[in-house]
């Protein structure tokens, strides 16, 4: 579903409660909005990276939900201007915190330095209107695509000297 409010935030939303491959399931939704948005087809090789950062990004939350707070209840992309936020929500009330430092070879416990590697900032809230849980969301900012070299030569005009 999209929605466009006053400021042109368009809003997609997924339920999630009592379903099962919800990791996946977000991933499409994510890619088929970001398709819808003209995130895809990526133009560039650093685009293409980006989009891939944002899929990694909801596998991240989505997973966290799904470890440590019961299940994802439900995805929230918004999109307005340059900026994509994406918000999973959750019944626990417990928000997320860093663990004790651990080595990088180990597996599990990186998703919140993935947040503060990929986002441009992240962070927990509580559910609106008293509602029990929170809402985890990361925020990212998309990147100008920049062209090629060799599409910037295409473009390029002969002096007339």
């Amino acid at each position: 579903m999209t929605t466009t409010g006053a400021d042109h935030e368009q809003v997609r939303r997924l339920v999630l409660r009592g379903t099962s491959g919800a990791v996946t399931r977000c991933r499409d939704f994510t890619a088929a909005a970001l398709t819808d948005w003209g995130w895809l087809p990526a133009a560039t090789p650093e685009a293409r990276e980006q989009v891939e950062d944002v899929l990694l990004l909801v596998s991240e939350v989505v997973t966290n939900a799904c470890l440590h707070a019961g299940g994802p209840e439900e995805l929230v992309l918004r999109y307005a201007g340059e900026r994509l936020r994406i918000e999973v929500s959750d019944a626990s009330a417990e928000h997320p915190h860093t663990q004790t430092p651990r080595s990088p070879a180990l597996p599990g416990g990186h998703g919140l330095m993935i947040f503060d590697r990929l986002a441009r900032t992240w962070g927990s809230e509580a559910k609106p209107d008293h509602a029990r849980g929170k809402v985890v969301w990361v925020e990212v900012t998309r990147r100008p695509e920049r062209k090629s070299l060799r599409a910037r030569s295409a473009r390029r005009r002969p002096s007339p000297l």
